[in-house]
């Protein structure tokens, strides 16, 4: 029964896999992040596009 017990303990306090769980959950929480901010990402995008196009434009004379 103790070795039992002592195997129990040791997968209890075994942390091998922990850090590919913390990994893992950061990526859940960085993609639920950009699905919920979707809208205001692509916009912000799009005009920072936008003002680089009309740089590029001025500079090159068009």
């Amino acid at each position: 029964m103790k070795k039992a017990k002592q195997l129990l303990k040791d997968i209890w306090n075994d942390e091998s896999g922990q850090g590919a769980t913390e990994y893992i959950l950061l990526i859940v929480v960085v993609i639920a992040a950009v699905a919920a901010f979707k809208d205001p990402i692509i916009t912000a995008i799009k005009d920072k596009m936008g003002d680089i196009e009309s740089q590029i434009g001025s500079f090159s004379g068009e």
